[in-house]
């Protein structure tokens, strides 16, 4: 997985990007145009390199099932709705890829052939090995499963190197760094470490499945310039989470 200058060696990747980080911090707008452009922009350069890169996106920035649920709202719709929200945060990257002159096509798990493909496979494969940058949105087309989980299942699928978990922080710690300032970061986990510490930055789900298929997963910072790009291309930066 690493080279000899330190770098990890990729040939395909899944990036997971949350529905917040399209968000301005503050904005009552749902998705920042520039900061869209920003992330395009660092993927166009990573997908230059001829790395094969996959995307999922959440839709926390328009709506979260859970918490839907959490306030009276049957389970099931408030997940089915939160599953449109990632298609519309996934037409936003696709534009901008689309603009900047990066071939994507997004891939629905819920069939709504006027603006994206079904998931198939194969397909999906197909569109990697050509050049293309594949967006899965809403999600495993299943209530109850979060983003993160199909991102671990689309990894697995399309037979990823990595998952690339875009996060607030630059790494996964042993408690919030934003509430304890003495939490200490770690360099690496396994799966069985991640799980029984029962640390919040991937669902157990996500987790568990990322383990069965022995996918590593990379927990890195997109607050910081530029780190999209460096975690893309495999600069080693982030948590590592591997057997």
């Amino acid at each position: 997985m690493v080279d000899s200058t330190g770098r990890r060696k990729f040939k395909r990747v899944l990036l997971k990007l949350s529905g917040e980080a399209l968000r301005e911090p503050g904005s009552t707008d749902n998705i920042s145009p520039p900061i869209v452009e920003n992330i395009a922009s660092q993927i166009k350069l990573a997908h230059q390199t001829g790395l094969e890169i996959a995307l999922v996106v959440g839709g926390g920035n328009f709506w979260r099932g859970i918490s839907a649920s959490n306030r009276g709202m049957e389970r099931a719709t408030a997940d089915y709705m939160g599953m449109l929200a990632t298609v519309m945060n996934s037409l936003a990257v696709q534009s901008m890829l689309e603009a900047m002159d990066v071939p994507t096509r997004v891939q629905s798990a819920i069939e709504m052939k006027n603006v994206a493909e079904p998931f198939i496979r194969r397909k999906a494969m197909r569109h990697l090995e050509l050049g293309r940058v594949v967006i899965f949105a809403a999600g495993t087309g299943n209530p109850f499963f979060s983003t993160d989980t199909t991102a671990a299942l689309r990894a697995s699928e399309i037979a990823a190197d990595a998952v690339l978990k875009a996060t607030k922080v630059d790494g996964i710690y042993d408690a919030d760094p934003k509430k304890h300032p003495d939490a200490n970061r770690f360099d690496h986990l396994t799966y069985h470490e991640a799980l029984t510490r029962q640390l919040k930055v991937m669902d157990a789900t996500a987790f568990s499945l990322c383990m069965e298929n022995n996918m590593p997963i990379i927990v890195f910072s997109m607050d910081e310039p530029d780190n999209v790009r460096k975690v893309l291309i495999g600069e080693p930066i982030g948590t590592v989470v591997t057997n």
